[in-house]
């Protein structure tokens, strides 16, 4: 497969890096995976051998730790199925915050939204050293048609995308942080397991501030429901080492979406809800008056 080649001003792009490299550096080729490992990392399962066996070129690239993969604003010529390593998508507001979207792990897909608009509407930076195969748009077509299984690993890839944009609102619709964590831990946790990794002993690859503006709350809050639910039994935390030490009591905590949970089975020094105190009030006027 001939690789197009651009002046050294697509340098600024960096999905578009590895062939502007080969009209600056004489000889240079990017390095080069086959369709069938590609197959491998995002459909595991799938019984088309000769799929897997593919030996049909795949350029990869690799990124360093805090390398920008895709610039927000720019056109989007391809799309990134996360090789190893792990990558954050952000957004840049008006008032200059960047507001953390999304994170992408081993087989996942990102460049999607771009297909759209036709520019990438965040960028896409490493969290950790990283690599990621690279399908440029206007190959898709021909690779597809060359291997249905690509087509149906990539629709998958556009609903688990989905899916967990669907679990950052369920996030964000939790009124108390310490609830928000404990989703996002429990939503970490089903991420872990599905990449066959322990969903007990979590490495976030992220730090406190991109969990903080993912969730919606201030870094210091993140930390203190960190301690909270560390306080409760339920976590065991060092740095980035998370370990769960109950998960129906995260799970508890999780469920609770206007309040946290009052009663018999509430964590140790939980307040009550709106609910739970409006109801308490009707209770006492319904009691008739206090005795002086």
């Amino acid at each position: 497969m001939e690789l197009t080649t651009y002046s050294p001003v697509a340098l600024q792009s960096f999905e578009e890096r590895p062939f502007a490299l080969k009209s600056v550096m004489p000889g240079f080729v990017p390095p080069l995976g086959a369709l069938g490992d590609l197959l491998r990392l995002m459909e595991p399962d799938s019984a088309d051998s000769a799929a897997l066996g593919s030996l049909t070129p795949i350029t990869w690239r690799r990124l360093h730790t805090d390398e920008t993969l895709i610039h927000e604003g720019l056109r989007g010529h391809s799309l990134f199925i996360l090789r190893c390593g792990s990558l954050k998508c952000v957004k840049t507001l008006e008032d200059g915050y960047e507001q953390v979207m999304s994170f992408v792990q081993p087989g996942e897909v990102t460049g999607f939204e771009a297909m759209h608009g036709g520019e990438q509407p965040s960028s896409v930076l490493a969290l950790e050293d990283s690599s990621v195969y690279i399908l440029p748009v206007r190959d898709l077509l021909h690779l597809q048609e060359r291997c249905p299984t690509l087509a149906i690993a990539l629709q998958r890839g556009l609903s688990r995308q989905l899916a967990n944009a669907a679990a950052t609102a369920e996030m964000m619709a939790a009124v108390a942080s310490e609830v928000r964590l404990a989703r996002f831990i429990l939503w970490w946790s089903g991420r872990m397991a599905r990449a066959g990794r322990s969903p007990r002993r979590l490495r976030l690859c992220m730090g406190r501030r991109d969990i903080a503006s993912l969730i919606g709350v201030a870094h210091a809050t993140v930390s203190r429901s960190f301690t909270l639910l560390a306080d409760e039994g339920c976590l065991r935390v060092d740095n980035r080492d998370v370990d769960i030490l109950d998960f129906d009591a995260l799970k508890a905590r999780a469920r609770s979406t206007r309040g946290q949970t009052v009663g018999a089975n509430a964590p140790r020094n939980a307040m009550p809800s709106h609910a739970d105190l409006h109801r308490s009030f009707n209770d006492l006027l319904r009691s008739g008056p206090v005795p002086l």
